[in-house]
């Protein structure tokens, strides 16, 4: 302790002020505007704009009903499920590429290779595109 505050003295030498600003306002808790949250409501207000903005109690307002809470759905995308069929990451039965996912899958991206999709669920347009590409769509069963 006692060799930073040496430093610190080292450091304010020829600084007139040591980093107080005007050289009569370094003494007391008056020149911040009091101690703690003093003055929030009255001087301090910018402060609290910009640091506490719940200070008046304004953005925790209402109150969540974790009962309600759903769990999130796991989602896979058909540009992720083409990706892995190109890179031989899925496993291949006769000629098409086999898929087994427990969630919803959604129809971002295109299917180029004929896919056999087991999943929970899946959006309208997905089964469209896996369609148009020669594959087929099966439903799995919840545990």
């Amino acid at each position: 302790m006692v060799k930073r505050k040496a430093r610190r003295h080292r450091q304010y030498l020829g600084s007139r002020s040591h980093g107080r600003g005007n050289a009569k306002c370094g003494r007391g808790s008056g020149e911040r505007g009091g101690v703690g949250n003093a003055g929030m409501c009255k001087h301090k207000g910018s402060w609290i704009a910009l640091h506490d903005k719940d200070y008046y109690g304004r953005s925790s307002r209402g109150f969540v009903n974790l009962a309600k809470k759903k769990p999130m759905k796991k989602l896979a995308h058909l540009y992720d499920i083409n990706h892995k069929a190109l890179t031989g990451k899925l496993e291949k039965k006769g000629e098409k590429y086999v898929f087994e996912f427990r969630g919803k899958i959604l129809s971002t991206g295109n299917v180029t290779v004929p896919v056999s999709i087991k999943a929970l669920e899946w959006s309208g347009r997905t089964e469209e595109k896996v369609k148009a590409a020669g594959g087929d769509m099966a439903k799995l069963e919840r545990k």
